[in-house]
């Protein structure tokens, strides 16, 4: 064989590994209509390895920004492993990975408008997964429905808005994953809603790294952890906060907290 045919063959089939999906077998999608948004949008679903074995109910974790979480392919800098990792510890546990609007993300994982950036329209994201996707879910797959076994999480702005949406939907999400919340883009507005709200029973998990580039990202937590603190008993231990030391704003850091954060949390 000629050197450059060989060479060509190389080229072609290196591109091709390259881009093989890195999703599980368990991982499937579909898509839903989502009026609230006025737009359809893809779901991914994780299910766990001997679901199709039993016919017991699992809990289910509600997951923002999808293209992040089961797929080197999909992802932007890197995924989150969620699949392998609940693989590894043979998890009992269904997760649904919400993808998010692209251009729209802002927009949809905001509770409120930023004078800056705009965005605020969390309100009718979070409708959507309640109203439209969280019945579609219950009625496809064995599902146990109840607050104790809906977990909702996500990092960043997905940290921000399911933060949000156990103060909005507390008797939907009994559980939230709150990495690297960004409480900084609606500061003023959550503590106008903190103070307005007078129960919260939702057990939670926050984490962030100390070298987020924010300075304000460990005070905004500490704040939220604060409020939440005020609003039951410490010795309940329904929140749990880990700082980790050099952690980045980055998927390397919520992918390797993961595991630990699900354990908690179920």
């Amino acid at each position: 064989m000629k050197p450059y045919l060989w060479l060509l063959i190389v080229l072609i089939f290196g591109t091709i590994t390259a881009q093989q999906t890195t999703a599980s077998k368990q991982i499937s999608t579909f898509t839903i209509d989502a009026p609230q948004l006025k737009i359809t949008k893809k779901i991914w679903v994780y299910l766990p390895k001997n679901y199709s074995q039993t016919t017991k109910k699992y809990p289910v974790i509600y997951m923002h920004d999808a293209q992040n979480l089961f797929d080197a392919t999909t992802s932007y800098m890197g995924e989150w492993n969620v699949d392998e990792t609940l693989d590894s510890i043979s998890a009992q546990v269904i997760v649904i990975g919400i993808e998010h609007g692209g251009d729209k993300r802002i927009e949809e994982l905001t509770p409120f408008k930023n004078t800056k950036y705009g965005g605020g329209n969390a309100a009718a994201y979070l409708d959507f997964i309640v109203v439209t996707l969280k019945p579609k879910i219950d009625a496809t797959y064995r599902t146990k429905t109840n607050s104790k076994n809906t977990a909702i999480m996500g990092s960043s702005l997905g940290g921000l808005v399911s933060f949000y949406a156990a103060l909005k939907y507390p008797k939907v999400f009994g559980k939230v994953g709150c990495f690297s919340p960004a409480f900084w883009f609606n500061r003023i507005e959550l503590n106008e809603l903190l103070a307005k709200t007078k129960d919260f029973k939702t057990k939670i998990y926050f984490l962030c790294g100390d070298n987020e580039g924010d300075a304000d990202v460990i005070p905004d937590m500490k704040n939220i952890e604060h409020w939440v603190n005020t609003k039951r008993c410490e010795c309940l231990k329904l929140n749990k906060e880990v700082i980790v030391k050099g952690g980045q704003h980055n998927e390397k850091l919520w992918r390797e907290h993961f595991k630990k954060a699900y354990l908690w949390l179920f």
